[in-house]
């Protein structure tokens, strides 16, 4: 039998080909019937919107590679050449299906239901006259309509604008050649156009459609030949030289405005458009062919979005969702007087995220309170937590850490960095080179007996009370002197650069997590070898950092048991014989974003469980800064192996397997015939908590789980550890 090496470009599947995979299985809710039937066109606008963001960010960085000429080579082994051609045409099949679900699955099962998206000659002469007082009033003032000639050049397109292309011929000039027309259709208009109908149904018509059916009187004195809508996406990284910048507030500030003008990336135009409407547009922006994305539909479907907004049908969308609410005392005193107690662990969107608001808002009105420290990646342009630190800016020390690169969030960032500093707040933007990515918050207050006293929130979300409604996200609230000295000490590290040798109990990045994570893997590799209690399972959003992988084939090779839980890409290849037989990785996409991060480590028996804001990646691990907790009571333990992660493990409704081919399949019904969602049994669990005692929550809890209620699962394939001497090499 042949012996390979870990490095074996065979052993990695490529991250953004994975990436794609997971939109695929977002685009799966969009065509389960299962689901309601406004949440699938949700789902479907939610495919659109991430499809934006890799073209912005990946498929620009592939761009940028191949013209500075980068010999980059992925650890599957392909140049940025031949990565972007490997994703262009997977994207290209994808969004051939997004269409496919959009025509023949989504509009006619929405028809059923007497929701109709109509072009003008199928609407009724009242439908039709609105449309047209509509464009009269609302639309026509606000469009400046530009024909290119020597005069007048092509106007400039912003990022993901919807425009529309017009071919244009002077009248009685019937011999002369054809004009080139632009309408740049202004983001202030709405999208859908919500008719009047007096049926009872409910009837929309595409903006793009009335502009294009009403041009003539843009273009007096043209014949127009043919229109098409169009789209472009623009580069949206951010070139930052953060050591030469004035500050970088105002460094990622102008580059905010540049990006709207980054070089074109990729053109979405309405199939069947005039070829030298496509040419034009394809010279214009000088982009290559595989770059272009003839639809069968809408341009953009975001905009569905819209739809799914302003159509008052409570029947086709999700029942609403009350959390449970944990009351954390009913004032400062006794709310940190719980803290005291115990800590108190919150998973997000189940239990409210009320309590962390509650918390940060009462310190920061808590005369006792001394100072507040606290990081902000991405909260909300109105957030009530950044209120709290503005208005307790005057009575206490406030330090904030706001992260400005924070991607597609920097301009509200920039706004609230800009409020704090004006209020007094001491403003850092972390360190150069580094993202913030690290969730938390420390409190510092003089208790009623006299002691001064550090209290922390730690999260793996961001600090938006509005996402925390529909992410799934765990917080931990507590006084554990271990863990809030050394968040004192990150903080020091963020303000002032200054290092310590670790951070313990916390692992933090790019200081140490990514050695401790491989020594807390290598261990269960020993643990294993040794006959002990040996197994892994991480819950992340990512797993693509070749150490890690290499890490994770080595504790299979060695009997480790372990279950992925990864929401998005995944490059490890599970079930290879001698490799990975002992690793099963599962995707679980759903009506929550699964962004929680948990790491289990059996330790022999004594489990070690750490939560946090990181994946396995190497832009967490070595680019930003991130920050892994332990949970250290035992009660709260019991939470993350009884209750959260058996019943992740156990979903086989809303989870995919990968396969070695690097392909995701359903996980088929248990073993007792019945469906089980995860998600769905935690609704349930709060709802139990919220409406009944503790024992209709025990009883819940109890039906849930048969197979996985003592503990680990059995390996998958029941074969020895093999020994390999060479931890590079493996058999296969």
């Amino acid at each position: 039998m042949a012996r390979v090496s870990l490095d074996d470009q065979r052993l990695y599947l490529n991250r953004h080909l994975q990436w794609i995979a997971f939109n695929k299985r977002v685009l799966e809710e969009a065509r389960d019937r299962s689901n309601p039937l406004l949440e699938r066109v949700k789902f479907l606008a939610i495919t659109a919107n991430n499809l934006d963001e890799f073209v912005e960010i990946r498929v620009s960085s592939f761009l940028q590679k191949i013209e500075h000429g980068s010999r980059d080579v992925s650890p599957d082994g392909r140049t940025p050449t031949e990565e972007l051609e490997l994703v262009t045409s997977a994207m290209q099949g994808f969004v051939r299906e997004q269409y496919k679900c959009w025509n023949s699955e989504l509009l006619p099962a929405l028809a059923k239901h007497q929701i109709r998206v109509l072009s003008l000659d199928q609407l009724s002469q009242k439908a039709a006259q609105f449309a047209r007082t509509f464009y009269e009033k609302r639309v026509y003032p606000m469009l400046t309509p530009v024909t290119v000639d020597p005069t007048h050049p092509f106007p400039h397109v912003l990022n993901k604008a919807l425009s529309i292309a017009f071919l244009l011929r002077r009248k009685r000039r019937s011999m002369e050649k054809p004009f080139f027309g632009v309408v740049t259709v202004p983001r202030a208009l709405p999208r859908l156009l919500r008719l009047p109908t007096g049926n009872g149904g409910i009837h929309f018509v595409f903006l793009q459609d009335l502009i294009s059916a009403y041009a003539e009187k843009l273009y007096r004195g043209y014949e127009i030949l043919a229109s098409a809508p169009f789209r472009i996406t623009r580069n949206s990284n951010l070139y930052l030289e953060e050591e030469e910048a004035r500050t970088l507030l105002d460094a990622v500030d102008s580059q905010v405005a540049q990006r709207r003008k980054g070089d074109a990336v990729r053109l979405e135009i309405e199939a069947g458009a005039h070829p030298d409407i496509v040419s034009h547009l394809v010279s214009t922006f000088e982009l290559d062919e595989s770059l272009v994305f003839r639809v069968d539909g809408p341009v953009n479907l975001q905009r569905l979005f819209h739809l799914y907004d302003e159509t008052p049908r409570p029947d086709l969308k999700y029942e609403k969702f009350v959390p449970r609410v944990v009351q954390i005392g009913h004032d400062a005193d006794s709310l940190f007087e719980t803290l005291r107690r115990g800590d108190v662990l919150l998973h997000h969107p189940y239990d409210s995220y009320d309590p962390v608001v509650h918390f940060l808002q009462t310190a920061a009105h808590d005369p006792r309170v001394l100072s507040m420290k606290q990081t902000l990646y991405r909260t909300n342009s109105d957030s009530p937590i950044a209120r709290a630190l503005l208005e307790a800016a005057d009575k206490k020390e406030i330090t904030v850490v706001v992260e400005l690169k924070a991607s597609f969030d920097e301009a509200t960032n920039i706004k609230w960095a800009r409020s704090f500093e004006d209020a007094g707040v001491q403003v850092f933007h972390g360190l150069v080179g580094l993202k913030t990515h690290a969730k938390f918050a420390l409190i510092l207050r003089q208790d009623p007996d006299g002691k001064i006293r550090r209290y922390a929130h730690l999260g793996t979300g961001n600090y938006n009370p509005s996402t925390a409604r529909f992410y799934s996200d765990l917080s931990l609230l507590t006084c554990d002197e271990s863990i809030t000295s050394a968040i004192q000490d990150v903080f020091n590290y963020l303000t002032a650069y200054a290092e310590k040798p670790h951070y313990k109990p916390l692992l933090v990045a790019p200081k140490d997590m990514a050695k401790n994570c491989t020594k807390l893997i290598e261990r269960e590799a020993r643990n294993a070898r040794r006959g002990r209690p040996a197994r892994i399972i991480a819950k992340c959003n990512a797993i693509v950092d070749p150490p890690v992988v290499r890490a994770l084939y080595r504790a299979s090779q060695a009997g480790v048991d372990i279950d992925l839980i990864v929401r998005g890409q995944c490059t490890l290849v599970p079930g290879l014989r001698g490799i990975s037989s002992r690793i099963r990785v599962r995707s679980i996409v759903g009506r929550f974003l699964e962004h929680s991060r948990i790491f289990y480590f059996e330790n022999g028996g004594t489990p070690e469980i750490y939560l946090g804001s990181a994946d396995w990646m190497p832009r967490n691990l070595y680019e930003r800064v991130e920050v892994l907790y332990p949970l250290k009571d035992e009660t709260l333990r019991q939470r993350i192996c009884k209750e959260i992660l058996p019943a992740y493990l156990e979903d086989n409704l809303k989870a995919r397997a990968l396969g070695p081919d690097g392909k995701y399949t359903y996980v088929r019904r248990g073993h007792n015939g019945k469906g089980f969602s995860v998600q769905n049994h935690l609704m349930r669990l709060a709802h139990a908590d919220t409406n009944g005692s503790g024992k209709a929550r025990e009883m819940a809890a109890k039906v849930a789980y048969n197979r996985v209620s003592e503990g680990a699962l059995p390996p998958q394939t029941p074969e020895p550890p093999e020994e390999v001497q060479d931890s590079s090499n493996a058999t296969v």
